[in-house]
């Protein structure tokens, strides 16, 4: 019985020295902080705004504004070239009006004129005479002979607007066994621009569905308008 006792009374000194020592777990609860255990409070200075600006064109080339504000959608767009004034004044109210910077530009360049089919390397004039025989039998009798000083004895079957027609007149010359072929023909001339500054978010592809890809210049290949 005395045995029995001493061995109760040691499990309840282990029982009591257990609880003492062996950590509770962990329960899920809110934590107080109070505001002096944060440190101090976090600062942003306008020159470190100006520097992550200064950064952000840095990555583009430059640290420019105007490299800036190309980020947040600012660009310019040129739609040209026009033939004449009244053309590009059109183009001007046009996108003024909408609220949008924009000025007309005049500078030289290359219009076209029209597709031009022709025989070429023509040897000499009895030859030339033959084919342009040839062609009035085939029903193209308004060919003539054109001497160049670049290309030499050509034969002109007709200058046309439009590549439809052209091509019309080249297989019929092809049937009769001629070696006819078409060519794009441009003159220098005073040529006018409408230069554009886009709305910020906007962007060129109305422009592009109205005057054609060929006609409206993005990126490098445009020119800023002049400012007023």
């Amino acid at each position: 019985m005395r045995n029995l006792l001493l061995l109760l009374l040691l499990a309840n000194i282990l029982y009591y020295l257990w609880g003492r020592f062996v950590d509770e777990p962990p329960e899920t609860g809110v934590a107080t902080v109070m505001e002096s255990q944060l440190g101090p409070s976090l600062e942003v200075s306008r020159t470190a705004i100006a520097e992550a600006a200064t950064s952000v064109g840095a990555v583009l080339g430059s640290g420019r504004p105007s490299d800036l504000s190309a980020v947040v959608g600012r660009s310019c767009v040129s739609i040209g070239p026009f033939k004449s004034n009244v053309d590009a004044n059109g183009a001007l109210a046009e996108y003024a009006g909408e609220g949008m910077r924009a000025s007309v530009r005049t500078t030289q360049g290359q219009i076209f004129v029209g597709y031009w089919v022709q025989i070429r390397n023509i040897p000499d004039r009895e030859t030339g005479n033959a084919m342009l025989e040839k062609l009035k039998v085939g029903g193209l009798g308004d060919a003539y002979l054109v001497p160049t000083d670049d290309e030499g004895l050509k034969i002109s079957l007709g200058l046309f607007g439009d590549m439809s027609r052209a091509e019309r007149v080249e297989l019929q010359a092809r049937s009769l066994e001629l070696p006819a072929d078409i060519s794009q023909r441009t003159r220098e001339d005073t040529v006018f621009y409408v230069d554009i500054a886009l709305s910020p978010g906007r962007g060129a592809g109305a422009m592009i569905e109205k005057y054609g890809e060929e006609k409206v210049l993005l990126r490098e290949a445009a020119t800023c308008p002049r400012q007023n």
